[in-house]
C-alpha cells in the first residue's frame, strides 16, 4: 500500500518519516540523503551525508570542514539502509554524481529524480530508467509549451558570431558541460575560464571526464584579443558585469528571463522538459506521481482520469 505521508514537506525540507532523514535538507540535520551538490539541494553542516564520491567532492570543496560530520559514500546501485528504508542511487543525468534515490518500504517503491535530464551529457553519467510504484519527479518544465532545443545547435550558435562572448553559466555542472561543448563544435574559439569555476572543472578531471581545452581567465588575451574568445563566468559576475564593452552576451539556461537582453540566446537546460518527463513517467510506469520543484498543475490535467497525480509543493 503506498503511503500518503511517506515524503511530507517541513520547514527543513523532504522528510521520510519512515526513515527518519531528510532528502536534499535546507537546513543541518542529522540524516541527510543528498541527491546532488547544487546549492539548493546540498547544504553544509548536517552530522550524516550519504551521497555519491562526486556530490561529497563537490560539497567539501564549497562547505571545507563545514560539509558535514560524516560523509558515507555511496555507488551507483549500491543499496544500503537508514532504519527500515531501503534506498538505492541510479544516475539522474543532471550533473556528475547527481542521483535519483529509490526508496523501498513494506514492498513499495518510491523514486525521488532529484534534478534529472535525460539526454546525452558526455560531461556526467547518463539517466537511468528505474521502475517505481511513486515518481517523485521535479516539475521544473512540466509544460506542454516548453521543448528544449538541441543543446549542439544552440551552443553552434556562437559560431556565428567572430566577437568575444562573455558567456554566463552555473560553475558547477554547466559550466564543465558548456566547455565540453564548445571544444567539440566551436573549434575556433579560444575557451577562457573565471577562477571561481576552475576547482570544479578539475574535479571533474579528477573523476575521468574529458572537457577538452581551456584556460584560466587572462584579462591581457581579452583585451589584446578582439575576436574568438570566450569567457565562462558564474551568474554573480554576469550580472554584475551587465555593461560590459566589446563582448556579447550569451547566458546558458533553459528559462526565457535569463535570455532576455543579451546578443544570443542560449538555450542549454540540465533539467527534464515535458516531453522528457513524459517519457520518464512512462518507463518508470508509476502508480502514482508526486511533483516537486515547480507546478504540477498540467501534468495533473494531463493524466486526469488516468494517473494520480499529487503537487507536494
Amino acid at each position: 500500500m503506498i503511503l500518503d505521508d511517506f515524503i511530507t514537506i517541513t520547514p527543513t525540507g523532504l522528510y521520510c518519516i519512515y526513515g527518519d532523514f531528510y532528502l536534499d535538507p535546507q537546513q543541518p540535520v542529522k540524516e541527510a540523503v543528498v541527491s546532488h551538490a547544487h546549492g539548493d539541494h546540498a547544504i553544509g553542516g548536517s552530522e550524516h551525508v550519504y551521497c555519491t564520491a562526486a556530490t561529497e567532492s563537490f560539497m567539501k570543496h564549497r562547505y571545507r570542514k563545514f560539509a558535514a560530520v560524516d560523509f558515507y559514500i555511496k555507488a551507483y546501485h549500491q543499496s544500503f539502509k537508514i532504519k527500515e528504508v531501503s534506498i538505492t542511487f541510479y544516475s539522474a543525468g543532471h550533473i556528475l554524481g547527481s542521483a535519483q534515490v529509490l526508496m523501498e518500504y513494506q514492498g513499495v517503491k518510491y523514486l525521488y529524480t532529484g534534478d534529472y535530464k535525460i539526454e546525452p551529457d558526455a560531461t556526467c553519467e547518463p539517466f537511468e530508467f528505474v521502475q517505481a510504484d511513486v515518481l517523485i519527479t521535479e516539475s521544473t518544465f512540466a509544460n506542454p509549451e516548453t521543448k528544449h532545443p538541441s543543446p549542439v545547435k544552440e551552443i553552434e550558435k556562437l559560431n556565428n558570431t567572430n566577437s568575444n562572448i562573455m558567456l554566463g553559466a552555473y560553475a558547477l555542472g554547466k559550466s564543465q558541460r558548456i566547455i565540453q561543448l564548445l571544444n567539440h563544435h566551436c573549434p575556433s574559439k579560444n575557451i577562457m575560464v573565471h577562477h571561481s569555476i576552475m576547482p570544479f572543472v578539475k574535479i571533474y578531471e579528477d573523476y575521468g571526464m574529458e572537457l577538452g581545452r581551456y584556460k584560466m581567465y587572462d584579462r591581457k588575451v581579452m583585451k589584446n584579443n578582439q575576436q574568438h574568445q570566450v569567457y565562462i563566468v558564474p551568474p554573480m559576475v554576469f550580472h554584475s558585469y551587465h555593461k560590459a564593452i566589446n563582448v556579447v552576451r550569451a547566458f546558458a539556461s533553459g528559462w526565457e528571463n535569463l535570455q532576455q537582453q543579451n546578443g544570443i540566446s542560449l538555450y542549454i537546460s540540465d533539467h527534464a522538459d515535458w516531453d522528457a518527463i513524459l517519457e520518464t513517467i512512462e518507463n518508470v510506469q508509476p502508480k502514482q506521481i508526486w511533483t516537486l520543484h515547480g507546478d504540477g498543475k498540467q501534468l495533473k490535467e494531463y493524466f486526469k482520469d488516468r494517473l494520480e497525480v499529487k503537487i507536494l509543493n
